[in-house]
């Protein structure tokens, strides 16, 4: 039986840490969690907020992810698009979900994430 989802990755490319950080903490408004020291060494971010857990991992392959995607459920979405836009993030808006207000965007490194409040 699954109980519960315990994180989402992404991948990034080498060298990219300080902007996740950047974005991930000061645009999102995440925390920071250190990783533990075996993975550290890896490089990447960890981010979490109450319950949702974004890890970044590196990849020297990176492809940033165009389909897949975080679904992150968020209250007020108007002001996370403005949020998001004055922060140069592109936001696009999609109607497609019945009974959902949703928008997708990127991060710094061009992963899609999807924000999104129950109408």
């Amino acid at each position: 039986m699954l109980v519960a989802l315990d994180h989402v990755q992404l991948a990034a490319p080498p060298g990219s840490e300080d902007a996740l950080r950047a974005y991930y903490t000061g645009v999102l408004g995440l925390t920071e969690v250190p990783k533990p020291p075996a993975l550290a060494a890896r490089g990447g971010c960890w981010f979490e907020s109450g319950t949702v857990r974004l890890h970044l991992g590196i990849d020297p392959g990176f492809r940033p992810a165009d389909k897949a995607h975080p679904g992150l459920r968020v209250h007020g979405i108007d002001a996370w698009a403005a949020r998001l836009a004055a922060h140069g993030a592109p936001v696009t808006w999609d109607d497609g979900l019945p009974g959902r207000r949703r928008f997708s965007s990127r991060d710094p490194v061009g992963n899609r994430l999807e924000f999104l409040q129950p109408r």
